[in-house]
């Protein structure tokens, strides 16, 4: 063995003679380099959370505000149940974390192709989403999570639509399993409905005369249900012509339907990109729309609510665009477009307006639920009348009050 052999062997045996020195004395002191890495280079925060949202608001200023981004919901952190195991004493020498440490800090449920939208009178609000088989139950100021899951506390195929009525009772419709199941309070299944239906979506609750309305777009109806009983009323429209009729009171492909304050019904006819409206008995009062790409037109309805106002709110998943519209179907205020950022939509499908006047959308494929708050006919009427005070007394020589300040105000 040459000389220079032994030596570069000797000096091997003495790094490695320092290294086990090194780990004995600190075991965390072979990995401080890659500590200090991971230290220099940190994650990214999602624009998103560092967006400040009380700059976004419809219309633009300096205009009264009718519209203004709050949140959104897309998935939650999940710290394990069980309990923590000690740190072994090889992760421990490491310096590493156990399996169940490194899962708290990882999103294990996020919403994938969200669409159905419902809130109970906690205020909690519920999404269904299809590809994961489950429902999500979020707690809108907190963004705690629960679910309904398939497999536990139900079985389903495709869950799409959802509805709950004033004693917190969940409708589920299932275009797979043909049906729709009912869940008491706490999540309990206690009925199905299954007698006329093909393809399930939408619906809504008439509290007052106790009626569910279902969206069957294969049927191209509108079936009205006794919401207690869970008997088969009537139904609207007229089946088994592949989606060709035009007429008014007819459909193709008939998507999701809302209940305004009078117990009128407003269907979401997707394929005739228009909106019809019924009385309480389905007789057809009017519609409105026409296919087109620009604001005032459709490409797709789907998602329709009515306001506490009589506005008429539809979700157009082609345009990706949000459409605010008097019941006679003049055009008042939209918002969206595609895209990812804060009050942008991809797929658009689904929208519901709570009592509080939130506004919320669920979008297909970033598998997103964005949050808004409505600024009622009296709130910007009251904002009006604040700002000409304003003037008056800034003209009187009074100090006006700034329109940031207002708008804040208004949104509390």
């Amino acid at each position: 063995m040459s000389t220079a052999m032994q030596r570069a062997m000797r000096l091997a045996a003495v790094i490695t003679g320092v290294a086990i020195m090194l780990t004995l004395a600190d075991p965390s002191a072979l990995y401080a380099g890659k500590k200090k890495k991971a230290e220099a280079a940190p994650k990214q925060p999602n624009i998103l959370d560092v967006l400040d949202y009380s700059k976004i608001v419809w219309p633009n200023p300096p205009a009264v505000t009718r519209i203004k981004y709050l949140n959104y919901f897309c998935c939650d952190k999940f710290t394990p149940t069980a309990e923590k195991k000690k740190n072994s004493w090889m992760d421990r020498m490491a310096g590493g974390e156990t399996q169940q440490q490194q899962m708290a800090d990882k999103p294990l449920f996020a919403l994938w192709t969200p669409y159905g939208l419902a809130e109970d009178s906690k205020g909690n609000l519920y999404v269904a989403d299809g590809k994961v088989g489950a429902i999500f139950v979020f707690n809108t100021e907190t963004k705690e999570l629960q679910m309904i899951k398939h497999g536990l506390q139900a079985r389903f195929g495709d869950i799409i639509g959802l509805a709950i009525d004033d004693s917190d009772r969940l409708f589920v419709s299932d275009t797979k399993m043909h049906r729709i199941l009912v869940f008491d309070k706490n999540h309990k299944v206690e009925g199905t409905i299954a007698q006329g239906l093909v393809d399930p979506g939408g619906m809504a609750v008439d509290n007052e005369n106790r009626f569910l309305y279902v969206a069957d777009a294969a049927l191209d109806l509108v079936l009205v249900y006794d919401a207690d009983k869970l008997t088969l009323l009537r139904k609207i429209g007229t089946p088994g012509k592949n989606h060709t009729l035009v007429d008014p009171g007819q459909f193709a492909v008939p998507t999701n339907v809302a209940v305004d304050g009078d117990g009128n019904l407003y269907v979401s006819d997707t394929y005739n990109n228009r909106i019809e409206i019924f009385d309480a008995d389905g007789n057809f009062i009017r519609q409105f729309g026409k296919a087109g790409d620009r604001p005032g037109t459709f490409m797709r309805p789907k998602g329709i609510a009515v306001d506490v106002d009589g506005h008429v709110w539809v979700a157009d998943a082609v345009q990706d665009r949000v459409q605010c519209f008097t019941p006679e179907g003049d055009l008042l205020i939209w918002m969206g477009g595609h895209g990812t950022l804060p009050g942008q939509f991809r797929t658009l499908a689904g929208l519901y307006i709570d009592k509080n006047n939130r506004i919320f959308t669920s979008e297909q494929f970033p598998g997103r639920v964005q949050m808004f708050r409505y600024f009622t006919d009296d709130e910007a009427r009251a904002e009006l009348a604040r700002r000409k005070q304003a003037e008056k007394g800034n003209s009187d020589g009074a100090k006006p009050t700034s329109n940031a300040a207002a708008t804040n105000s208004a949104a509390r």
